[in-house]
């Protein structure tokens, strides 16, 4: 896990090759297995290869969301927000254990912040994907995880950029340089 942690950087470029049956059904099964509060499950995902889709998805938001239209595979992590009040807490697990399991299999991705993030003037980007995929009001949406395989490199951070000031050890201590 930690070799996983040091090696994962956000990916924003792909090639066209779509991601492989097997893997796809490995990343189904990662955030199936996520855990949630109380085991209330209130998650829910959209997994999305169609790159008509894709591109809309791509326009959700002005600024950071453009890269999904090269993206062979587009993830919508969503969730019943009447099945629990730590929806957010639990449909950001999955996603991350969403882009861990996409590292394990030589795969890149990258976190789209959808929740709280404007479309345009009128409307946000969560609204604009409720409506685009016609979801029932009560289901929210947390993010977006774009996954493929990449087409760029990039390495981890070193150890010596970590912020290692910001460990605490039985106590905060403000300040602590």
């Amino acid at each position: 896990m930690i070799e996983l942690l040091r090696s994962r950087r956000s990916i924003r470029k792909f090639t066209s090759e779509p991601v492989a049956p097997k893997k796809l059904e490995q990343l189904q099964e990662a955030v199936l297995r996520s855990p949630s509060s109380k085991n209330g499950n209130p998650w829910e995902f959209i997994f999305i290869d169609d790159p008509k889709l894709i591109q809309q998805l791509s326009q959700c938001k002005p600024h950071g969301a453009a890269f999904l239209e090269k993206a062979p595979l587009a993830v919508i992590v969503l969730a019943d927000e009447n099945k629990g009040d730590v929806w957010v807490e639990d449909c950001s697990i999955a996603s991350i254990l969403l882009q861990l399991t996409a590292q394990s299999l030589d795969l890149g991705s990258c976190w789209v912040q959808v929740r709280k993030r404007q479309h345009n003037q009128e409307q946000t980007a969560e609204q604009y994907i409720q409506h685009l995929f016609q979801l029932p009001e009560n289901f929210r949406v947390l993010s977006i995880i774009a996954i493929g395989n990449p087409a760029q490199t990039r390495q981890g951070k070193p150890s010596e950029e970590l912020e290692y000031h910001k460990i605490h050890h039985n106590q905060f201590t403000p300040g602590k340089p």
